[in-house]
């Protein structure tokens, strides 16, 4: 594992990364300033009901979220950047939305120092009707699907490239690109804009925009089976896998480090590993953890071997994931 090392051991290592059970601030201390490429994470939202995995009411949201912007700062490189999912929420007992969400982008800009490179949405069109009194009961709000993604940098200029990020082209455009005579002369249009030959290069994809499509869907996923095969709770607030993966290859290089304030079941950990990057997570709750390393375990590796690893990691015994892929591969060998 070649992550940055921390004072305190990790719950559990892969060739490129470790997860660790504790407090982010502190955990965070221990790296070294201006080593971090890139924080993406989704912090428990700012909800007006409790949340089993520890959300913090509207009036004191902010302020905490700031102690940890503040340390992120501090860790970041200089073309690093820190990458922010925000879920909206209404104000107590009205059909009003709060405005915490803005508040956070305001301050980590006027008083951490951050710049904010760009703001994303998230659209998730599986996300259920809430809340249920003003959406469903009452019939008076449209259901809130969409999530503000603020993308901060920590100088004017980070290390990005939207090349790693294409999305497929149209039909439209795959025609277009078949036979450019047929469908457009090159001209300057009237919004400005001056459409030349190079609109008819193929460069492999087309430029993707801040709206971010993706459902999270992901019950009959292998995390969830894997919890549900082995009993155990999994977390109930996951982002899918794509959201993270977007950022990490548009804002990283392979071998870069990623981090994760807010690990929760080590998404990201699991992108940045597929991805070429280092990864460090930092979550408070163990079980949590204990669970993450499922999307971790060897293909194929028996269930009282996974049930021993979960119960290691419980017991705080660190578990080598490169370990127990070579016990696997002794077992296939015999």
């Amino acid at each position: 594992m070649s992550a940055t090392p921390i004072s305190a051991g990790p719950a559990y290592t892969t060739q490129l990364g470790a997860a660790y059970v504790g407090d982010s601030l502190r955990l965070l201390g221990d790296l070294p300033d201006g080593s971090v490429n890139l924080v993406v994470t989704s912090p428990p939202f700012a909800l007006q009901r409790q949340k089993e995995y520890g959300n913090h009411d509207q009036a004191g949201y902010v302020d905490w979220l700031m102690d940890f912007g503040r340390l992120v700062h501090r860790k970041l490189c200089e073309d690093g950047s820190f990458v922010l999912d925000l879920g909206g929420a209404y104000q107590k007992g009205v059909p009003v939305r709060s405005l915490y969400q803005f508040r956070v982008l305001l301050r980590f800009c006027d008083e951490l120092g951050f710049h904010l490179a760009q703001e994303f949405l998230w659209h998730n069109p599986s996300k259920l009707p809430s809340p249920i009194e003003w959406v469903n009961k009452r019939k008076i709000r449209a259901k809130d699907t969409v999530n503000t993604i603020w993308w901060f940098s920590r100088s004017e200029w980070p290390k990005a490239n939207v090349s790693n990020v294409l999305t497929e082209y149209s039909a439209r455009m795959k025609k277009l690109l078949e036979d450019p005579a047929a469908f457009y002369k090159p001209k300057l249009r009237p919004s400005g804009h001056e459409i030349g030959l190079a609109f008819s290069t193929d460069n492999g994809g087309a430029i993707p925009s801040n709206l971010l499509q993706i459902s999270n869907s992901e019950s009959n996923g292998i995390y969830l089976g894997a919890c549900k095969s082995l009993g155990i709770k999994g977390h109930p607030a996951r982002f899918p896998a794509k959201l993270p993966e977007f950022f990490v290859r548009m804002l990283t290089d392979p071998g870069d480090l990623v981090v994760d304030i807010f690990a929760g079941s080590n998404t990201t950990g699991m992108v940045a590993e597929a991805e070429g990057r280092k990864w460090l997570a930092f979550e408070l709750s163990r079980e949590y953890v204990a669970a993450s390393v499922l999307r971790f375990v060897p293909k194929g590796m028996p269930e009282s071997r996974i049930r021993e690893i979960y119960a290691r990691i419980l017991r705080d015994e660190p578990v080598s994931i490169e370990d127990e892929l070579g016990f696997q591969r002794q077992l296939i060998a015999v």
